[in-house]
């Protein structure tokens, strides 16, 4: 027998107890294990694999690790990266017509996989620095089966408005989900009732480095910014009565219009 406030109970009536009890919940119905980061810190680790495998596929480790953009700190592309990287046409001579190429070939994975690809480790560095800090946070708040869905939508989101607004630039980096990561913190804490003030200076930076600075994919931290925002309102506002179907409604929703605003992309491009 085991002691109780209400008395003694036997040791298999706690066991029974614990089998039938419903495991808490986040205040967004989420599982309260994603209070330890795993799915954050499983995001990092294949970015920084994915990372190494595009310097082991360059000819000159060097240029791909850094010292191109951004004062030479930022690295080149890769073998890899032109692969997983989203891009939508080419033109292969100065004056010729620009063609079809990657996504706008029918190479839709590259719209998933360019989040988990980066240009040199600064780009790594900076992204991975921000998704530790964000992405504790949210998984805590909205567990970790949400949060990797609101990760994944985001970044969707955003390679996909790179596709449609600069499907001649190849763009890559974890930035696009970031941003939506952002949106979706604020809404969250509005949720929660939490101050959220501390969190607009932030994106308003980011909104800021994004515009001035050369060479960044203003398309994809836009559109990774808005998707989330979506999404994150999705997750933060839907009702507590069939919350889940509603959650995973809303993000199923936006991921049918990214797809047929791809299909269209598509479509314009090999006119």
């Amino acid at each position: 027998m085991r002691s109780a406030s209400v008395g003694h109970q036997c040791p298999e009536c706690v066991a029974e107890g614990r089998r039938t009890q419903r495991p808490t919940r986040t205040a967004f119905g989420g599982g309260v294990s994603g209070r330890r980061g795993y799915v954050t810190i499983g995001l990092i680790l294949i970015n920084v694999v994915m990372l190494l495998i595009s310097l082991a596929s360059a000819k000159n480790g060097a240029h791909a690790l850094g010292g191109q953009g951004f004062a030479g700190l930022i690295g080149g592309d890769t073998p890899l990266l032109d692969k997983l990287g989203v891009i939508g046409e080419v033109k292969f001579s100065q004056n010729g017509p620009a063609v079809p190429f990657g996504v706008g070939d029918g190479q839709y994975y590259r719209l998933f996989t360019a989040m988990f690809m980066h240009f040199g480790i600064l780009h790594l560095l900076m992204n991975m620095y921000a998704l530790w800090i964000l992405g504790r946070t949210l998984e805590s708040f909205l567990g970790p089966v949400r949060f990797l869905a609101l990760y994944l939508v985001a970044g969707l989101g955003g390679n996909v408005a790179a596709y449609l607004f600069q499907p001649a630039d190849l763009s890559a980096g974890a930035s696009t989900a970031l941003f939506g990561l952002f949106a979706a913190l604020f809404l969250v804490l509005r949720r929660l009732g939490l101050n959220a003030t501390s969190v607009l200076p932030v994106i308003l930076i980011n909104l800021v480095f994004t515009i001035s600075v050369p060479g960044i994919s203003i398309a994809g931290h836009l559109g990774g910014f808005v998707v989330g925002a979506l999404a994150g309102a999705g997750l933060a506002y839907a009702p507590r009565q069939r919350r889940s179907l509603v959650q995973a409604g809303a993000l199923v929703a936006i991921v049918l219009v990214l797809l047929v605003l791809t299909i269209y992309q598509t479509g314009h491009i090999r006119g």
